[in-house]
């Protein structure tokens, strides 16, 4: 005669059914995990860049006229300070984008304009899209 089973533990085989779905839903979420801190500042990059348009508007539509510098945006309060480039880690290497003078312009010998601002980081987005494109 044996004497009666203690049930009170798993087997092996439920552990490593187990184990087979922990493993399973590890291999899931780990690469989201890792394109987390890229999200992180691709919408960081996003905010800093649509927050630069709207001051360059902003700017235009009270001055008629463009910025010849970033540092015009801070001395004019438009902007707190110049935000860092979360790609390149770095306040002064964003990449200004001026307006092209008209014939106009040339006769009043005023600066060109910055009317756009981009990053200009090499790499590229999670979309596939280069940063120095938004």
């Amino acid at each position: 005669m044996r004497p009666p089973r203690d049930s009170a533990g798993f087997t092996l085989i439920e552990l490593l059914v187990v184990m087979a779905i922990i493993g399973i839903l590890a291999s899931i979420g780990i690469p989201m995990l890792l394109q987390t801190p890229i999200k992180a500042k691709e919408a960081a990059l996003r905010e800093n860049l649509f927050t630069f348009r709207s001051c360059l508007d902003q700017y235009k539509a009270d001055k008629g006229r463009y910025p010849e510098s970033l540092e015009v945006l801070v001395q004019e309060k438009y902007i707190r300070k110049i935000p860092i480039d979360p790609f390149t880690k770095s306040a002064d290497s964003w990449e200004l984008v001026f307006e092209e003078p008209s014939s106009a312009d040339t006769a009043s010998e005023e600066p060109p304009g910055v009317i756009d601002v981009r990053s200009s980081s090499t790499e590229v987005a999670l979309d596939g899209t280069p940063y120095n494109t938004w």
